[in-house]
């Protein structure tokens, strides 16, 4: 698997000796004192997938050098993507075979839109329905964990979340378009997850993604019902997105049309209100190209309050990964 490449900065050049004497008092104090201080435990126990009994997942332990690869505190820089050769994108997504009506928008009425505004995402609609959640048990209210959407592929049976949500696929199901304790599409069994070898190894939140694959449910493969949403890799920081999530203490998903900014070299960020833990995994769909282009997790498992989101960033590093998945699951 592919790794990023980190651009230097002065966190490793020496520090000043009295400024490392400075530190090395710190440290020492925090041993002492016990768990917090710098407990790495601590920058990501908030996060934004659901911690109930019926969760499933527990995420990898957190690396020092993941943690410190993120500011403390959000700084959006100028609008760049780092420099890199851009991975082609699968093809186009495939019109869903089994829509609710035969009418239904491709994608929520971009009329009237208030930028930061987060309200429940429409019901009977193409793209709405590619989003689901993740349910530990049976589909019912309460159930659900995390977020996650169809991911388009020449195999039609992936999904896409965050890599922290879960570490197991026994009895995983997803349910997209789930809503008010019903699965209008139905429901499919996770069967694998695919995670990259920077998060596997070490939970390096610049790769908290995961690829998901999904058996089929009465014979038909869960991209043939609601269609699927293209990966997009390489696209600009500063794109506008709907941010869809599945609060865990509500049973309707939320949807919020923001632009994104450059949170570190890595990370993307977005200011929409109301997303609490459950909506980890939630995509972000590029309003322009209708490419998925990231998904709630990376620093601080995807914002440690509800108005701040985060995205580990799509690159080649994610294309890799879903080449592999597709042909694992082929």
């Amino acid at each position: 698997m592919g790794q990023h490449r980190r651009r230097g900065s002065r966190r490793h050049r020496l520090l000043a000796p009295s400024l490392f004497t400075a530190l090395s008092a710190v440290v020492v104090a925090t041993v002492v004192a016990g768990t917090h201080g710098f407990d790495l435990s601590d920058a990501t126990a908030a996060g934004k997938e659901a911690r109930s009994p019926r969760a499933v997942a527990v995420a990898p332990a957190t690396s020092p050098a993941a943690t410190t690869a993120a500011p403390a505190s959000p700084a959006p820089a100028a609008d760049t993507t780092p420099s890199r050769t851009p991975t082609p994108a699968p093809s186009a997504t495939p019109t869903p075979t089994d829509s609710p009506s035969a009418t239904a928008p491709a994608t929520p009425d971009a009329h009237s839109v208030v930028l930061g505004a987060t309200g429940p995402a429409p019901a009977d609609n193409r793209e709405t329905a590619t989003v689901g959640a993740l349910f530990s048990g049976s589909v019912a209210p309460g159930n659900h964990f995390c977020t996650a959407s169809v991911l388009h592929s020449a195999t039609g049976n992936l999904l896409l979340t965050a890599a922290h949500c879960l570490t197991s696929a026994d009895g995983v199901t997803f349910a997209p378009g789930y809503r008010d304790g019903s699965a209008p599409y139905g429901t499919w069994q996770v069967t694998a997850i695919h995670t990259a070898s920077g998060w596997s190894e070490k939970g390096d939140v610049d790769e908290d993604f995961a690829i998901l694959e999904t058996a089929p449910s009465n014979g038909r493969k869960v991209e043939d019902v609601v269609g699927g949403n293209k990966l997009g890799t390489d696209e600009p920081f500063g794109a506008t997105v709907r941010l869809y999530g599945y609060p865990a203490d509500a049973e309707v998903p939320n949807l919020c049309t923001n632009t994104t900014a450059q949170q570190s070299a890595y990370q993307r960020v977005i200011q929409c209100p109301s997303y609490p833990s459950g909506t980890s995994g939630g995509p972000w769909i590029n309003t322009a190209t209708g490419d998925v282009v990231g998904a709630i997790g990376g620093y601080q498992q995807g914002g440690d309050t509800d108005d701040t989101s985060y995205s580990a960033y799509f690159d080649h590093t994610i294309a890799e990964l879903y080449d592999q998945a597709e042909a694992a699951a082929s």
